[in-house]
């Protein structure tokens, strides 16, 4: 092999999966969490860190009060039982961020803190062997504060 094309073929190697063999994902969300009255704003932001890349993924966001009967979701999100909301991430190449979105709900009724849990569900395939960083456990009380994850 000519010299100058062995790093692309040892790059090539490390990136394509053996036949055979399951590609692995770090998928990541990380964001932050407002709440005022019985209105709840979750921001965040899908990463993969890689290797491999994944074509879609779904994560769950779910509340510790059941929220109310009618609400306005990103076109990407759907209301998947009383208190929770599943939303597609979109393609995530390896080593990228996805696209940031927004979901505002409002709770069944007003209390003075909700605990949120953010978690992939489904990663299209690839498997992710690191969870610490796409669970999250996130309490958060009426104050108007943003709450990091």
């Amino acid at each position: 092999m000519h010299p100058a094309l062995v790093p692309a073929a040892v790059a090539l190697l490390l990136t394509v999966p053996a036949e055979g063999t399951t590609p692995e994902a770090d998928l990541a969300h990380h964001g932050g969490i407002t709440m005022t009255g019985a209105h709840v704003a979750v921001a965040l932001t899908p990463q993969n860190h890689g290797p491999s890349d994944v074509t879609d993924s779904t994560l769950r966001l779910a509340w510790s009060v059941p929220l109310a009967d009618d609400q306005t979701l990103p076109d990407a999100c759907l209301r998947s039982g009383p208190r929770t909301v599943d939303c597609r991430t979109g393609a995530l190449p390896a080593a990228a961020y996805g696209t940031p979105f927004t979901v505002d709900v409002r709770l069944a009724a007003a209390t003075t803190e909700v605990t949120v849990r953010i978690d992939t569900v489904w990663t299209g395939g690839p498997v992710d062997h690191n969870g610490q960083n796409n669970r999250h456990r996130v309490l958060v009380l009426d104050t108007g504060d943003t709450y990091y994850f």
